[in-house]
């Protein structure tokens, strides 16, 4: 498509569930036969060692580049996460560009495209070189940036940077008016939506186009038109259970359901049918943290999914406080 030359798409990815894996690959997959070889692809690792997560995320385009970011955490931002590392999502900002002359296009690992969203093709045909993009949430959650992002919802899963925008200046600035110490997940995407507001009003991937996808609502537990952004896939467990099964076995089943049309939307090459038993079979993994990103993170995004209020009584809070955008 037009504009693909100038494209760089980026992944980040941890010690994340074997599911999370599969997600990744099939964001590769779906990036690059919407994209073409014209444009550039790389995965930033974190907190696992780089060959095992080349296998672990098996068959893929020729091209991929792959990155050990586990030490680029930029140290101005150290000093305003807390011991958990933001719930692990500090590393989207590891590094802060990976490809800082091109239109940058960060894709969650858990978020698949097999159609280019309006938003995107617009940010790619104009070139605007002060645009970005964002994606729409079904939930305003920003933290303690709330103030500064607006009542519209965003969600972190995609983020389109032009060629040259500045991300680290804008997140200093950002930082610097407001001295806050970063203790959750909303308040990372807090800081990602203000800060990509800087340039104004971004360009916005719909949710009837890109999904917000899990069986708990207000996720939504179908495909949208362009791709969907399945949340908690990458955990291994969750700290509460619906109908006497853990949460990440109800976010599998979502995952079990929906599968063989991302295949065939996506086309790897690859059927289900040949991948490992532990990818579609079996009770949720109990080993690792629950975001599976951070080994450090001491209070796990994951866990901060919309539960069901009688199945977990003791949280308080409103329903913001519960469900990030991003999960």
């Amino acid at each position: 498509m037009r504009g693909a030359d100038s494209l760089g798409v980026r992944w980040t990815i941890g010690d994340v569930s074997e599911r999370g894996f599969e997600a990744l690959r099939l964001s590769i997959w779906g990036a690059w036969k919407l994209f073409g070889p014209e444009a550039r692809y790389g995965v930033c690792v974190n907190s696992i060692p780089l060959e095992r997560a080349r296998e672990q995320a098996g068959s893929l385009p020729d091209g991929v580049l792959w990155h050990d970011a586990t030490h680029e955490i930029p140290s101005f931002l150290k000093a305003h996460f807390d011991e958990g590392m933001a719930e692990g999502v500090g590393w989207k900002f590891a590094p802060l560009r990976f490809f800082p002359d091109r239109f940058e296009l960060s894709l969650d690992n858990d978020c698949i495209l097999w159609e280019v969203p309006a938003a995107i093709r617009e940010w790619l045909e104009e070139g605007d070189p002060a645009r970005c993009v964002a994606a729409e949430d079904v939930l305003a959650c920003f933290g303690q940036f709330a103030p500064l992002c607006g009542p519209e919802p965003r969600n972190g899963g995609i983020r389109g940077l032009p060629p040259g925008f500045d991300l680290e200046a804008a997140v200093r600035g950002l930082l610097k008016e407001n001295p806050i110490l970063m203790a959750s997940e909303l308040d990372e995407q807090g800081l990602q939506a203000a800060a990509l507001q800087r340039s104004g009003e971004p360009l916005v991937v719909k949710v009837e186009e890109v999904t917000i996808c899990s069986p708990f609502p207000p996720h939504l537990p179908y495909l949208g038109r362009c791709g969907a952004h399945f949340c908690g896939l990458n955990a291994r467990q969750f700290s509460w259970s619906l109908e006497g099964r853990n949460a990440a076995e109800h976010i599998r089943d979502n995952w079990l359901r929906l599968r063989d049309a991302v295949y065939e939307k996506v086309s790897p090459g690859e059927s289900p049918a040949r991948l490992p038993a532990s990818y579609v079979s079996g009770r949720a993994e109990t080993e690792g943290n629950a975001d599976g990103n951070d080994t450090r993170s001491n209070r796990p995004e994951a866990d901060r999914i919309a539960a069901p209020r009688e199945e977990h009584p003791e949280e308080e809070g409103t329903l913001s406080e519960l469900l990030p955008g991003r999960v």
